[in-house]
């Protein structure tokens, strides 16, 4: 469907297959990530804090099913399908220029190198979203929903606080997702590589 009438993927299927996965995953997490949101933002004593049940319920009695489902939800599909659509375009347009080695190390710290790059160029694309995302899902001043809607987000956030405030938390981000790419990227190589030796 993809392939743009070539015979292989190229790396603009590979981008809008991370593009979609990324969506996908969003819309399936962002309940989640609403709920982990209201968690860390709570300041009670880890003995009074509220459980993950309990915090559901009250999202859902406050701001009703959509708050629970959709808060943030565009913020969060930008932020998963940005990334994934430059990492694994980024890592499947360039894999074919790191030199053949026979030495495994090598070999190694290649795809550590690549899925490092990949993953840092991904979070430099995607921050912007994270950070709408934050203040969308984050503790809005009481009784004003301050913060609504991504793209207003993101403008508002560069008129009030200038355009290197969308990427506040860059620094912590790449080292948590470089790594984290490496870490993905040595997984991916090896389980297809598995799976192609095992059923092909």
């Amino acid at each position: 469907m993809f392939l743009f009438g070539r015979d292989k993927p190229n790396a603009l299927t590979y981008s809008l297959a991370g593009l979609g996965s990324g969506v996908t995953e969003a819309i399936i997490v962002n309940p989640f990530e609403v709920v982990k949101v209201k968690l860390q933002s709570n300041q009670a004593h880890q003995s009074e804090a509220p459980t993950t049940g309990y915090v559901a319920r009250q999202i859902i009695k406050s701001d009703g099913i959509f708050g629970l489902l959709g808060k943030g939800i565009t913020a969060t599909m930008g932020r998963n399908g940005f990334f994934n659509m430059i990492y694994f375009g980024f890592y499947h347009s360039t894999k074919q220029y790191i030199p053949a080695t026979t030495d495994p190390k090598l070999e190694l710290a290649g795809k550590i190198v690549l899925g490092f790059t990949a993953g840092t160029l991904g979070s430099c694309f995607n921050i912007p979203f994270d950070v709408a995302k934050s203040r969308i899902q984050g503790p809005q001043r009481e009784g004003v929903e301050v913060y609504r809607g991504t793209a207003k987000v993101i403008l508002r956030v560069y008129r009030e606080e200038g355009f290197l405030a969308l990427y506040k938390g860059l620094l912590p981000k790449v080292l948590r997702l470089g790594p984290g790419g490496a870490i993905m990227l040595i997984i991916y190589e090896k389980m297809s590589n598995f799976l192609l030796q095992k059923f092909t």
